[in-house]
Order: structure tokens, then sequence, then C-alpha cells
């Protein structure tokens, strides 16, 4: 997923040391991604109070979205130095990148594109079409087999991204898609995409110590999880009440736990609950992202900047930085936005 602001504001973006027993909550705020009839995502990373968890370094949380009104289609655009994890619970989008891999993102299913050293792709909601093509615009229910529906259909999900560590940022672009087993701990269902726990351990590609998963909680459920100590973690709350070791965190919202404990406490109240569990070591780097970029300079950021535009807006490559998009037929891909006044630059 792309940010579509186009005033994208500079993150500078340092691992935050600071210890301690307190949950932190994140609060979302809305993003459109286009127009007036396109869908909004609530975005809890990166923000001002907190802009990494682990190597986790931006959150949009969107739907359930009723696509017979609007839905996800977002054009060809950029990434560098950084991963996309796509998760799904209900409804179906078509990936196409520049590396060539075309996929359908379902539910349970992770898709995970390692950008590198520069990528481009396109995402768009799937409706379910009498040949099985790819058209845009397109809903399938939550199991994965597509049929054709109505205004009832929906998309509901999450776009993460995780920041690749210096040493692997220059990496060459790839694409990995893995289903991860279902199991029970405690009486919640777990699905472990990314990293480890609870001795599970997925076989997506992780540049640094890491944790992804999803956490369906029955009714007034409390369920312990043993973590590592060294890692920072969110609990992001999809559906129901939660509490966090008994903090409550609001639903859409993100509940922060510092490094240091060596479990979590997830609380459900009546009706369940759901959440993504996300966490990992600090990444100890600084890092300035900037639109769909993730660089390490102004210099780079400029340099990332100026090559999409005249590589790809400008003019067609498939041997530039960014490759070339295959199989996407809504548009032109995504112009960058002006970039600030002032000079990009970390601190921290």
């Amino acid at each position: 997923m792309t940010n579509l602001e186009t005033d994208p504001q500079e993150q500078i973006c340092v691992a935050d040391p600071t210890g301690g027993t307190a949950i932190q909550v994140l609060e979302p705020r809305d993003v459109p991604l286009g127009g007036p009839r396109a869908m909004t995502v609530r975005r809890t990373l990166p923000q001002r109070g907190r802009s990494l968890i682990g190597a986790w370094c931006f959150v949009d949380h969107y739907g359930p979205d009723a696509l017979g009104t609007r839905g996800m289609n977002v054009p060809p655009h950029p990434h560098t130095g950084l991963q996309t994890v796509s998760w799904l619970f209900a409804g179906e989008i078509e990936h196409n990148d520049s590396t060539g891999a075309h996929a359908i993102v379902r539910p349970g299913e992770l898709n995970l594109m390692t950008a590198g050293q520069g990528i481009q792709h396109s995402e768009v909601s799937v409706v379910a079409g009498g040949d099985g093509a790819a058209t845009g615009d397109r809903t399938a229910t939550g199991d994965g087999a597509a049929r054709s529906s109505g205004v009832g259909d929906i998309l509901h999900g999450a776009q993460l991204w995780t920041a690749l560590p210096d040493a692997h940022r220059h990496h060459a672009p790839f694409f990995e898609r893995y289903v991860p087993p279902v199991f029970e701990h405690e009486g919640a269902q777990v699905r472990v995409f990314l990293g480890s726990l609870l001795g599970h351990t997925s076989t997506a590609t992780a540049f640094t110590p890491i944790v992804g998963a999803q956490l369906d909680l029955p009714a007034n459920a409390a369920v312990n999880i043993p973590v590592d100590s060294g890692f920072e973690h969110g609990v992001l709350v999809d559906a129901g009440q939660v509490t966090l070791d008994g903090e409550p965190v609001p639903r859409h919202s993100i509940g922060y736990r510092a490094p240091g404990a060596d479990g979590l406490v997830i609380t459900a109240g009546d009706t369940g609950a759901r959440v993504l569990l996300i966490g990992g070591e600090p990444l100890g780097e600084q890092i300035v992202m900037w639109w769909n970029f993730v660089g390490r300079s102004h210099e780079e950021i400029v340099a990332y900047r100026a090559q999409w535009q005249s590589q790809v807006i400008e003019a067609t490559t498939d041997d530039g930085r960014f490759g070339r998009v295959h199989g996407y037929s809504g548009g032109a891909p995504l112009a960058a936005p002006v970039l600030p006044t002032v000079r990009l630059k970390p601190r921290g």
C-alpha cells in the first residue's frame, strides 16, 4: 500500500530504549487512499509519539469496507528500504509488482514484498468476474472462493511495513507468500505469519529478530503469551474489547509495551477479540521515511524521488531502479509528491 498523502511529512525514526511497565496507547488517524470514493485507512504507525516497534515502521488498518461503494485501487508506486506485509481478514487484493510477481492476497495468507534497493507495485480490491481474471475493483469472499456478489462484500485487513536494516536495505527485490498454520494457545487461535512465537516460526524472510501474528480470543479469555524480553511489542486491536497487561486498548489502536517483559497478557471482553501482535528487537538505527521511501539521508530520498520521476513518470523503462509493473490497467503510476522545502536529516 502506498502513502497517498499529497504533503507527506518527514518521519525521523529511531528506536526508543525507554523501558518500564506502562502500556502506551497509540491512537489511529484517518488517511484517505485517493479521491472522495476511495476507502479510508486508520494509520497508527508512524506517529509523533512513536515511530518504530522493532523494525515495524508503518501500520495501516482498514475495513470492514463495503466494496459496492468504494474499494482499493492503488496504481503502481515505488518503495525502497523496506518490506510490505499484506494481511487480510476478509476480501481479496490483486498484487502486481516489477519483479513479475502476480498474486491474489487472501485472508490468512501472508504476502511479503521485499523492496530492497527498489521496486514498484499495484494493489486493487478484487471483484469476482465471469472469467475469473483480475479486472480491478473486484470482491471475493473471505474463504478465498471467488463468487459473484453485491454491495455486501467487504475488504478488511492491514498493511504493514518493516524497515530493512542497513546491512540488507540494498538487497535485490523479491516476493514471497506464506500460509501460516492455525494452532491453539490457551483457547486462542494463533497464526504466526512473520518471525517466531510460541514455538512456531514463519518461513517468510525476516532481516531482523521480529514477530507478527494474528490472535483470535474467545469471549472473556485471558491469554498469557511468553515473549522475548529483548523485544518491544505492539497489540493492534481489530475487533472486541481488549486489555493488555490489565490496561485497556481501544479498538483500532495499538497498545505498546517496551522491552523488558517476558510475557504479555491479552484479555478479551464478552464478544471475544481479534488482534495483531507485532514486535521485535529495537532496530537500533535511525531511518528517514518520506512518502514510500525509507532511506538514511536527505540525499538518498532526493535521489530515489528523482529516479522515480525520470525513469517511471517521465519515461517508461524496465531496467531502472524500480523496474516496471505489467498487468495493471487502471491508469498511470503515481507521481511523487513535491519534497518539503527543508532539508531531510535524521536526528535523535
